[in-house]
């Protein structure tokens, strides 16, 4: 008798517990779609400005853009390749190639957005044919940037290069400079800030309009639209087929951007898709 009362207890107690189970709150279920996190380094201007048109697009593809703005041209492309950042988009193809190749770093582009065409600027004279003997001229001291400066010198006839010479170019290889004038090599982001300093200073758009030059308006000398510098974006080698690199790559060369690069920058930067 008392072995049928103790089974009896013992069913009763197992049905209580498995009603106490049903009657429980049910465990959610995992959301079909996580929304994914990706980092992309850029200077401020214009390249910031690009990434804020697509975050609310990307926000509709479940991807979270996170902008990261940088200021020099060195650490967004280690930064990449040490995978603290998904992508960067600051630089041209030239750049990217030469720097990828004395660092032995493993990088490409996906997409090319825009061209922004490298400019003369000054304070102290307002025409080229008023430049005087021994002035002093600022160019970027990274190799690219600076050959190509010296070339839109040559382009203004202030300077003459050593035939081929092309992006490579350095301060060697001027072979002929009639106004002996005196070409200094800064950080392309300190330009700007020298043009007190200097009768003239070339300066990539970017630099130029985070200092509030216009450069349809105020550069003496303009690159024209068809440079070769097409700004890119850079991711690592292999993550060119990754879901969220795909929708960036898309949103970035949308007519959402081409639509914004036109009306906000007027010429100073051209869409190049």
């Amino acid at each position: 008798m008392k072995k049928i009362t103790l089974l009896l207890l013992a069913a009763l107690l197992a049905f209580s517990t498995l009603l106490a189970g049903c009657g429980g709150k049910e465990t959610p279920a995992p959301s079909a779609t996580e929304k994914k996190t990706i980092k992309v380094g850029a200077t401020p201007l214009p390249h910031a400005e690009i990434l804020a048109v697509i975050k609310p697009i990307l926000e509709k593809e479940g991807i979270n853009l996170v902008v990261v703005e940088m200021s020099d041209y060195v650490r967004p492309n280690m930064a990449v390749a040490e995978k603290e950042l998904d992508a960067n988009f600051f630089q041209h193809i030239p750049y990217l190639t030469k720097f990828s190749a004395e660092r032995k770093l493993d990088l490409t582009y996906t997409a090319a957005v825009h061209i922004e065409p490298m400019g003369i600027y000054s304070k102290k004279v307002k025409n080229l044919n008023d430049l005087q003997n021994g002035a002093e001229i600022g160019i970027p001291n990274d190799p690219t940037n600076g050959g190509r400066a010296l070339a839109l010198l040559e382009k203004a006839g202030i300077i003459k290069l050593k035939d081929g010479a092309g992006v490579t170019a350095t301060i060697s290889d001027i072979t002929a400079n009639p106004k002996n004038v005196k070409v200094r090599e800064l950080e392309a982001a300190q330009l700007p800030r020298s043009l007190d300093d200097l009768t003239l200073a070339v300066i990539n758009t970017n630099y130029a309009l985070e200092a509030k030059l216009v450069p349809g308006k105020d550069a003496l000398f303009i690159e024209q639209k068809d440079s070769p510098y097409v700004n890119i974006l850079t991711v690592r080698k292999g993550d060119e087929n990754r879901p969220e690199i795909q929708k960036l790559t898309k949103a970035l060369t949308s007519e959402e951007v081409k639509k914004f690069i036109n009306e906000k920058y007027q010429g100073a930067i051209v869409p190049a898709f």
